[in-house]
C-alpha cells in the first residue's frame, strides 16, 4: 500500500525568504513549510512529514550552494525536478524610516555583496545576517528607522515593511536554480522532451582517471552542463563530483557515456532524471553565442 504523503512542501529559511517565493511560484497548490537548516529540509521529506523540498544549488552571481553538494549524496532522496527563480532584492524599512533615516543594512552576506551599488550610493554600512527573510523580521523588530534590510517583496509584506528602492541587485540576471526533490524517484520518460540527469561519482585514484572517466561524454556527444568537485571524509585525497548531463540515462549515448564513466569510478550514482526546465531555453535563446552564429548564418 503506498503510503498517502502531506501536501507539504519544505524549503530552508524564514518567511519571505526566495526559497519560499521558490515554492510558491512552482506550487502554488501546496502547503509552505520553513526549516531552520538544510539538514531539518532533507529530514522531512525523508521522514515523510512533507512531500517534496525545494533545495537551492547554485546562483548565477555568487555560484554553487556548498551545503546542497555535500548533503544530497547522504540524503537518500531524489531530485524530480529543477526550477530557476530570478533574485529581486528589495530596500525594506519601517513605513516611518526614509532613505535620509538609514544607516545600516542588513541581509546575508551574499545578497549584500549583489546589491554594492545601491549601499555605496547611499552610504550605509553594511551588516552581514543568517538570511534575507531573517534581516527583514529583524528591522521590524528593532523599531530603529536607521536599519534597513535587503530581503525580498514578499518579505516585505510577511513583516509590513516598505520598500524604499525596488531590485536593487547590480545584475540583472541574478537567478538561483533549485533541485525539487522527493523520498521516492519521480523519473521524466526519453520521450518527454528535453531531459535533465544528475548523479554524482568518484573516480579511481589513478593517474589521468577523471580525463578518462569524462571522455564517454565527448565521445558520445553527450553535453555536461554542470561538473563540481568537493572533498569528502575530511581529507583532500577522496574527491566526489556532481554532474549535470543533458538527456535520459535509457538512450544509447548517454547509457554509454555513463558505462565508461563507471569504468573508471569506484561509484556512480543517479539521482534522478528530470524535464528541464522551460527557463533553459530562454537562457539559450540569449546566449551571445548564439545570436553570435544567427548572425553569421
Amino acid at each position: 500500500m503506498t503510503k498517502t504523503l502531506p501536501n507539504v512542501i519544505v524549503y530552508q529559511g524564514e518567511p519571505g525568504a526566495n526559497s519560499h517565493l521558490a515554492c510558491q511560484d512552482a506550487y502554488a497548490d501546496m502547503e509552505i513549510k520553513a526549516c531552520p537548516t538544510f539538514e531539518d529540509v532533507l529530514g522531512a521529506v525523508k521522514s515523510g512529514e512533507a512531500q517534496l523540498a525545494m533545495m537551492p544549488i547554485e546562483n548565477s552571481v555568487a555560484g554553487r550552494v556548498a551545503d546542497a553538494h555535500h548533503l544530497l549524496p547522504e540524503s537518500e532522496l531524489y531530485v524530480i525536478g529543477e526550477h530557476f527563480e530570478r533574485v529581486r532584492h528589495q530596500l525594506l524599512a519601517l513605513p516611518e524610516a526614509s532613505l535620509d533615516s538609514l544607516k545600516t543594512i542588513h541581509s546575508h552576506t551574499m545578497a549584500l555583496g549583489q546589491c554594492r551599488k545601491v549601499i555605496r550610493e547611499l552610504g550605509l554600512n553594511p551588516i552581514p545576517e543568517a538570511d534575507t527573510a531573517g534581516s527583514a523580521r529583524m528591522v521590524k523588530e528593532s523599531g530603529d528607522v536607521t536599519m534597513a534590510a535587503i530581503a525580498s517583496n514578499l518579505a516585505a509584506d510577511v513583516y509590513g515593511l516598505q520598500i524604499l528602492r525596488e531590485d536593487i541587485e547590480d545584475a540583472a540576471h541574478n537567478t538561483t536554480r533549485f533541485l525539487i526533490l522527493a523520498a521516492e524517484p519521480d523519473d521524466a520518460e526519453p520521450g518527454d522532451g528535453p531531459v535533465i540527469t544528475t548523479f554524482i561519482f568518484r573516480v579511481r585514484n589513478v593517474p589521468a582517471a577523471l580525463y578518462k572517466s569524462l571522455g564517454g561524454f565527448a565521445t558520445n556527444g553527450v553535453n555536461m552542463t554542470k561538473l563540481e568537485s568537493y572533498q569528502l571524509e575530511g581529507t583532500f585525497e577522496a574527491t566526489m563530483f556532481y554532474a549535470d548531463i543533458e538527456g535520459h540515462p535509457s538512450v544509447r549515448p548517454v547509457r554509454l557515456a555513463l558505462e565508461e564513466l563507471s569504468f573508471f569510478s569506484t561509484e556512480v550514482r543517479i539521482l534522478g532524471s528530470y524535464k528541464a526546465s522551460e527557463f533553459r531555453k530562454t537562457i539559450l535563446e540569449n546566449s551571445p553565442e548564439l545570436k553570435l552564429a544567427r548572425q553569421r548564418a
